[in-house]
């Protein structure tokens, strides 16, 4: 598995318990509504309009999301998650320098987010800016450093410079964290048979 899909796979996983974390707060219809029963939609609210550029996220539709994304973004304060959504659809659509910016703007309203500083390591080491790289993946190691994740994409990012023994190192840090970490497996593997 490569880094992108690793990001994309931990991105996924945070959409679907974001949506999981929702749904347990919905009422049921029956119980919900005003006193003569009618039901209180504001199908554009904000928070209604991120569940279903979500949905439409976990369906596979990337315009639509980010159409949904950006109007939940106007019509609300600005808000880290949703920005940072933003940015992971228009990284999927490779549109990296708006995605950049999506994710700079993100991480100016909450900078402790591992999350961010990893989706935008990922992107400068795409774009070939490996100190950028280097200092997201560096500022979240600082705010977690228990995250295999960090220490596998730190690996990559040191085997594209050219730092192999450096790569091994992250690579054995990410196993000491998890021993099952298969792609870290082969990653280091593939380093140690090219002695």
């Amino acid at each position: 598995m490569t880094l992108f899909q690793l990001l994309m796979l931990g991105a996924s996983a945070f959409f679907a318990y974001k949506i999981y974390e929702h749904i347990q707060t919905l009422k049921d219809p029956l119980d919900g509504g005003d006193e003569n029963g009618e039901q209180n939609n504001a199908p554009f609210d904000p928070t209604t309009l991120i569940e279903e550029a979500d949905s439409a996220m976990q369906r596979g539709d990337l315009q639509k999301a980010l159409a949904i994304y950006t109007e939940a973004d106007l019509k609300a304060e600005k808000d880290a998650e949703t920005l940072f959504k933003m940015g992971y659809v228009l990284a999927q659509q490779n549109r990296d320098d708006e995605a950049l910016e999506r994710y700079k703007e993100a991480l100016e309203l909450d900078p402790d987010n591992t999350y961010i500083h990893q989706a935008m390591a990922s992107l400068y080491r795409k774009m070939g800016e490996y100190a950028s790289a280097r200092n997201h993946l560096n500022a979240s190691l600082l705010l977690d450093e228990k995250n295999p994740i960090t220490f596998y994409n730190y690996g990559n990012l040191l085997v594209d410079m050219k730092h192999p023994d450096e790569a091994k190192e992250m690579y054995k840090r990410a196993l000491e964290i998890d021993g099952d970490f298969q792609e870290a497996k082969e990653e280091l593997a593939k380093l140690e048979g090219e002695k």
